[in-house]
């Protein structure tokens, strides 16, 4: 999600609290009287969380704002809403802009889960290997790869957070994502070999789910969690999901996935044999 957006959705969530405030309710009286749990009108003001049409109309209701005034913010929920950029959108600006956004979200927050199945998580990736899924991007959505280097050096810029021993990071990708690379077998070996050596770090908690590992949940799409806030990239787009109901979910899918994990001594098995295979082909 670009920048503009977050910024825009802050905005809306702003002018949702001096509303508020002009009622004399606070926070909590206002989730009282609508019947929320009393953390969402504050991820709505704070611009962490889009308000849904009927969140609104309720929420307007309740502080019993005029109605040339709620038309105007009725309009501006739906444009907020047609500013969720797809990849092409995005990318046309070039990769850069979205790993600052990324680096700062990352290291604003407490808490930071990946999982994937498609491949190795950002935070873990290796120059060449970052280039090389940017690279392909790019071609299947046919725009130009604007920034390729400047993308890459913000991307590694985001591995300071695996040192930062304030938050709670965990990394856990499926041994497939390994198997089916978009780079050459040289550029896998090296990229394998970083994960060997983040499995020692004592500030991440990685994990690896073997290949014909039974699982005890589907496993349809990766994912990142960053606080509260869930990501989900698709082949066109991305999803930002804030509803606390569905980041729970979310969180608890996660928790049951490591349940099947390999960690350790384990984990280092599986991706130093996942790295002698690459080598072997690269020669």
């Amino acid at each position: 999600m670009s920048s503009s957006f977050e910024a825009d959705r802050l905005a809306f969530g702003d002018k949702l609290r001096r509303l508020r405030e002009a009622a004399e309710l606070d926070g909590k009286d206002l989730a009282a009287r609508l019947g929320w749990h009393a953390s969402k009108v504050s991820k709505i003001e704070r611009g962490k969380q889009t308000p849904s049409d009927s969140d609104l109309v309720d929420l307007l209701a309740v502080l019993e704002v005029p109605e040339s005034a709620a038309e105007a913010l009725r309009s501006e929920l739906r444009e907020l809403r047609l500013k969720q950029l797809s990849w092409r959108r995005q990318l046309r600006a070039g990769h850069r802009d979205r790993q600052r956004q990324d680096l700062a979200d990352e290291l604003s927050a407490s808490t930071i889960r990946a999982v994937d199945i498609m491949a190795v998580p950002g935070l873990l990736q290796t120059p060449d290997y970052t280039r090389a899924i940017l690279t392909t991007q790019s071609e299947l959505l046919d725009v130009p790869a604007v920034g390729l280097d400047e993308a890459v050096a913000e991307r590694m810029k985001r591995a300071q957070v695996l040192y930062d021993s304030s938050k709670q990071i965990t990394i856990l990708i499926a041994e497939a994502a390994l198997l089916h690379p978009v780079c050459t077998p040289g550029v896998m070996a090296v990229q394998v070999d970083r994960l060997v050596s983040a499995t020692s770090l004592p500030t991440v908690r990685v994990g690896v789910i073997p290949a014909y590992r039974p699982l005890p949940v589907l496993l349809p799409h990766g994912y990142w969690i960053v606080d509260d806030v869930v990501s989900v990239e698709h082949i066109a787009g991305e999803l930002r999901i804030t509803d606390a109901e569905q980041v729970a979910i979310y969180n608890r899918h996660a928790d049951i996935l490591w349940s099947a994990a390999a960690e350790g001594d384990e984990a280092r098995a599986i991706l130093l044999g996942c790295g002698r295979h690459w080598a072997e082909l690269a020669r």
